[in-house]
């Protein structure tokens, strides 16, 4: 008989928080390359074409539900933070630096580029902002000469956020080839058939 995982054991904690920060890290990572993609398509698109508009409301529906996400996230990490640390600091090496740094200046990004958004949208136009067709409030106030102001944020904002996902997928080098044979033994088990 196998005796239970404790409180403390690495089993225990891959079922508790962990897992709920990590199933929310890749669904917020898949939402994150469906607003890099909408955002880069909308912004080439010409005002006539017929998908502009619904392509900016699922951008900003996007981009709204990953700061209610990111909300929850850093809650439970903060947590988890507290449960870690409040017993036992951490070892502060360089590499431990390297990677806290990049973590927090990652939340802050992963707040800032949403932010920039809503200040983009509601200086063009007051309550332009919608959750899958619910208004949302407008964090700032509709002011036109705010309107390039937010969108050069936004923009490069977003890049450096980008960068850093980069960045951040180098640094977890083992996790993102483990996540490639995965995905190359999916293939190979599932080879596509021509019609």
């Amino acid at each position: 008989m196998v005796p239970p995982a404790s409180p403390s054991s690495p089993v225990a904690r891959l079922n508790s928080a962990f897992k709920r920060l990590m199933s929310v890290h890749w669904v917020m990572a898949g939402f994150y390359v469906l607003l890099f993609l909408t955002g880069t398509v909308m912004a080439q698109l010409p005002r006539e074409v017929v998908i502009r508009n619904p392509l900016y409301d699922i951008h900003k529906s996007l981009g709204a539900l990953t700061m209610a996400l990111l909300s929850w996230r850093i809650l439970v990490l903060l947590q988890v933070w507290w449960k870690k640390y409040s017993q036992r600091l951490p070892r502060f090496s360089r590499s431990w630096w390297e990677r806290t740094t990049v973590h927090v200046v990652l939340y802050g990004l992963m707040w800032g580029v949403p932010v920039t958004g809503f200040l983009l949208s509601n200086s063009w136009r007051s309550n332009n902002v919608k959750l899958f067709g619910l208004v949302l409030p407008d964090l700032f106030p509709e002011n036109r000469a705010m309107v390039e102001v937010g969108r050069s944020l936004h923009f490069w904002l977003a890049y450096a956020f980008l960068s850093l996902i980069v960045l951040h997928m180098l640094q977890q080098g083992k996790v993102v080839k483990a996540l490639w044979r995965r995905f190359q033994q999916f293939s190979e088990a599932r080879p596509l058939r021509p019609s």
